[in-house]
């Protein structure tokens, strides 16, 4: 009886140490995939910034020069370019026929775990939008839109040099200025791209009264707004930006 007992145990204790094996294979593999994809986005960027001449003169109203040509070359889904003050995000940004296929590719349209920075399929960029709504994983290293969870920090929003998004088309340089931050609970509230004539003033009041703080900014129900979205606290919460466009 003894014996039975002992061999059972070495049975489960080999079962135990294989499961362990197995656990550590399994997060090896992930790690070395998660190394690899950011080195490769890392690469990317890089490559990136060949494309983007920054204007030093601090009077000139476009800062920014974007060759679209030169990254719509290297992906044609290229519709835009985007830079938060204070941030890690700067960046161009794609659209898809979906919102799912950028989660997993990057700007050079392989699987990637951290994806690109894209705008949602049902945004048209052309000038006829009320609400451009972007998206981007909260990666831990900080890339992609990870530095996104500093906007909802006093250090950030207080700071009167992070007022102003710049985001920047094939046709035209637009500046937003932000009016609500906050975190909240997954929802598809806040990424809503078409509205009827009334809902809008609606829909600006709600996100409006949302924020960690008074912008004291006043949207009108003719403006556009520029929305930005991460995911936080294992995909339990999204950490929200929006801004006007200034005109």
């Amino acid at each position: 009886m003894a014996k039975n007992k002992k061999k059972l145990f070495n049975v489960v204790m080999r079962i135990i140490e294989l499961i362990f094996l197995i656990l550590l294979v399994y997060s090896s593999i992930n790690i070395f995939k998660w190394y690899n994809n950011n080195k490769e986005n890392k690469q990317i960027i890089n490559e990136i910034a060949e494309s983007v001449t920054i204007n030093e003169d601090t009077n000139e109203e476009k800062k920014y020069k974007i060759n679209f040509e030169e990254l719509k070359q290297k992906n044609s889904d290229t519709v835009a370019w985007l830079k938060v003050e204070n941030t890690n995000i700067e960046f161009p940004i794609v659209q898809s026929n979906n919102n799912s296929y950028y989660l997993t590719h990057n700007f050079d349209k392989k699987y990637n775990v951290a994806g690109w920075i894209f705008a949602d399929y049902k945004n048209k960029l052309d000038g006829t939008d009320r609400n451009i709504v972007v998206y981007g994983h909260n990666m831990r290293d900080n890339s992609m839109f990870g530095s996104l969870k500093d906007v909802i920090t006093e250090e950030w929003y207080n700071n009167e040099e992070n007022k102003y998004i710049t985001f920047v088309t094939e046709n035209d340089y637009q500046t937003y200025q932000v009016f609500s931050v906050y975190q909240i609970k997954t929802e598809d509230y806040y990424i809503q791209t078409e509205f009827k004539s009334n809902e809008f003033p609606e829909f600006i009041d709600t996100i409006t009264k949302r924020s960690k703080k008074d912008f004291g900014i006043n949207v009108s129900k003719e403006d556009t707004i520029l929305t930005l979205s991460t995911c936080a606290n294992n995909n339990k919460y999204r950490v929200v930006l929006h801004s006007v466009r200034v005109k």
